[in-house]
């Protein structure tokens, strides 16, 4: 028999911005007898998180410290053998991620990060999934703002279907976000870096789609949209560039509950077709700016990484997801996911709440590279639940559009 692992958690990178507002949010909300312990590659750093830590809770003064550099092979591996569950916010992750994945899929350890980069899920998959089925680890990507409410909340919605007549066979869901707020300084690298390599990008999916192919006899289809008027969203909608699709048709594939077929449409809501043009022209202009290295330096520096808003700015921000649902049979539905601050507050949240639903729930006996649908679903709804977070039905069209 296995020795036991020392640490329930270990919250890697506990140093930056996102991942000091994890270590907050574990501090106050971590179940009593919880064993946790801060990682990262500075010992002071870490010294004098916990010493903040130990302001919300005098018991993490006595916090573990564990010293490993993103690069250190050798000593993210002992970082991921002595954990049952390990925290990842160091990004941009296809720069620094891959070592502690690798680590986690070799020790059987469950992994979550914050991650909304779609070639470094992909590539993780492509590298790291059969090691991590063999040794039973469960590596959920994407466990932040990118890609929690849109992928529990089409699961959300799912249920409310199923909840109101038989099986599915066919379903259609469009998403559509709107967000007050501000991005995140490793949000925007990891976008740049995104931006900056679209053949690599394109390449990882057409690999990773050769070699997980969609389940035999099911059709799981995410259609890119169009700029129009939308009646559920009450606003203009404009495709919305993210991994978020691709996490939701991941989960379509792996719950046969989504139906026969099965299509996921991503939209960016907002109140006037002017600032809906204007965001197209702005994600145009970065990716081509990205695919020039002085230009893509220079936005870089416009936010960087570890940095972020104060708690008042935080405080003001917040984000509502708005899913419309038909099936074929006449069955629709529209829900709503709503919270406070997307890009830092209730990254943290989500975050921290997956890895302890990892840690504590009864869930499937899975493993190898799942979503959060898959790995956790119900169990980690009803946690965000009990956070705050809202997921609601809205039994008719609501007056106004979705927002503050």
């Amino acid at each position: 028999m296995a020795e036991p692992r020392p640490y329930d958690l270990v919250l890697f990178g506990a140093t930056g911005f996102t991942g000091g507002l994890t270590a907050e949010y574990l501090a106050a909300a971590a179940p009593e007898g919880c064993r946790w312990a801060l990682a990262g590659r500075d010992r002071g750093r870490l010294a004098a998180v916990r010493s903040r830590l130990a302001e919300i809770d005098p018991r993490c003064a006595d916090l573990p410290l564990l010293v490993a550099d993103a690069a250190d092979r050798e000593a993210l591996r002992k970082v991921a053998a002595s954990a049952r569950v390990v925290i990842s916010t160091v990004g941009p992750y296809l720069r620094h991620g891959e070592p502690l994945v690798a680590a986690c899929a070799e020790s059987g350890t469950d992994y979550v990060d914050l991650t909304g980069e779609p070639e470094f899920v992909d590539r993780m998959y492509l590298r790291h999934h059969e090691r991590a089925v063999a040794s039973g680890a469960r590596i959920v990507h994407a466990c932040g703002f990118d890609s929690v409410p849109h992928d529990l909340g089409v699961l959300f919605t799912v249920e409310e279907l199923l909840r109101r007549g038989g099986p599915l066979k066919q379903l259609t869901v469009e998403g559509f976000v709107r967000v007050g707020g501000t991005v995140s300084g490793g949000t925007f690298a990891s976008a740049l870096l995104a931006f900056s390599r679209p053949r690599a990008m394109a390449g990882a999916a057409k690999e990773r789609r050769a070699a997980e192919p969609w389940p035999k006899g099911r059709r799981i289809h995410t259609p890119m949209g169009g700029v129009r008027r939308s009646v559920p969203a009450r606003a203009w909608v404009v495709p919305m560039p993210a991994i978020d699709p691709q996490v939701v048709a991941r989960s379509a594939a792996g719950l046969e509950e989504y139906g026969e077929e099965f299509g996921y449409t991503h939209y960016a809501a907002v109140k006037h077709l002017p600032v809906a043009l204007g965001g197209i022209a702005t994600v145009a202009g970065l990716a081509l700016a990205a695919q020039l290295p002085p230009l893509r330096r220079l936005l870089g520096n416009l936010r960087k990484p570890g940095e972020g808003p104060s708690a008042e700015q935080r405080a003001r921000n917040w984000f509502t997801v708005r899913f419309a649902a038909r099936a074929d049979d006449g069955r629709a539905v529209l829900t709503e996911v709503s919270g406070g601050d997307p890009g830092y507050q209730e990254t943290a949240k989500m975050l921290a709440e997956s890895a302890l639903c990892l840690a504590y729930d009864e869930l499937p006996a899975l493993s190898g590279q799942l979503t959060t649908a898959v790995a956790m679903g119900r169990p980690l709804i009803d946690r965000l639940l009990k956070t705050g977070i809202t997921f609601r039905v809205l039994d008719a069209l609501p007056t106004t559009a979705p927002g503050r």
